[in-house]
């Protein structure tokens, strides 16, 4: 039991800078308190006392914001970070050495009995405000940013952001992306069409930034193509010219932009009412044209 104690406080030391000394982890820290709450009140679920189980539950969860189900099953070195806000279900299972920040939710998603709540494997971190919800399995490894809502399997070693939850990236961080196009033309497309992804390193990727970055990686790839395609009638056809496509220019409209489209009234309302009759009139009734002369 001691020992167990002292390898749970240590691994507070081991990922929180901020605690100093084994007195001050033992007393301030609502994690390890709920954490050993919870051993308690899982042996005596085990034991089939459950009401006092639940009992010991809620208490934890009223002097720390932290409820763990006494059914819950949670590995060793397991650090709550902060914690209030914390929910661990009946039915969920948490590996060893897994994080969890303040706000997370380990919920489920059937009133059917039997297991509904998710499977932690070792090393997983959960961001602050996450929900993971349902009874599928985490993989070793993976991160779940803050705010993320996961409803489905996570691969080991993932990273997943966003609502819904997406993979944004897997095992071996550090390796860098291929890319394949060129570097140099990607970057000027990307000032030429304004786009920048703020804020977007490799570390957290951002699912929306990585689309548009992938549309403007295709267009490249299209005007590529289209220039050898270029090449290729020019060498076919020696009078073959390119065909240029006029400039659209800011100023053409600047009043357009400034001002927006102007209501429609009086005479120009009647002009607009006579080209759309005419429009919509067959041609075998078109009215004939008159000939000056």
């Amino acid at each position: 039991m001691l020992q167990r104690l002292r390898e749970d406080i240590n691994s507070v030391f081991a990922r929180d800078p901020a605690a100093r000394n084994f007195l001050e982890v033992l007393t301030n820290y609502p994690g390890l308190h709920a954490l050993l709450a919870h051993r308690m009140s899982h042996w005596l679920w085990r034991r089939n006392l459950k009401w006092l189980a639940r009992t010991l539950s809620q208490l934890a969860r009223l002097l720390t914001g932290i409820e763990i189900h006494p059914g819950a099953t949670i590995g060793r070195r397991f650090f709550i970070d902060h914690g209030m806000g914390v929910v661990i279900g009946e039915t969920a299972e948490v590996g060893d050495d897994v994080t969890l920040y303040q706000g997370v939710t380990l919920g489920g998603t059937s009133w059917n009995k039997g297991k509904r709540h998710p499977t932690l494997g070792d090393g997983v971190i959960v961001g602050a405000g996450a929900k993971i919800l349902g009874p599928f399995t985490v993989g070793t490894g993976a991160k779940i940013g803050s705010n993320a809502v996961v409803t489905k399997e996570v691969p080991a070693g993932a990273t997943v952001v966003g609502i819904p939850g997406k993979v944004v990236q897997r095992s071996e961080p550090d390796d860098p992306e291929a890319i394949a196009v060129d570097p140099e033309r990607r970057e000027a497309m990307r000032r030429k069409f304004g786009f920048d992804a703020y804020g977007v390193s490799q570390d957290m990727p951002d699912p929306v930034a990585r689309s548009i970055q992938a549309m403007l990686d295709h267009m490249h790839a299209v005007d590529e193509r289209i220039e050898r395609m270029c090449t290729t009638l020019r060498k076919v056809d020696a009078s073959y010219r390119d065909g240029r496509l006029p400039e659209l220019r800011d100023e053409d409209f600047a009043d357009i932009l400034d001002e927006g489209c102007p209501p429609i009234q009086g005479a120009d309302a009647a002009s607009r009412a006579a080209q759309q009759e005419a429009q919509d009139t067959p041609d075998h009734q078109a009215p004939p044209r008159r000939h000056n002369g």
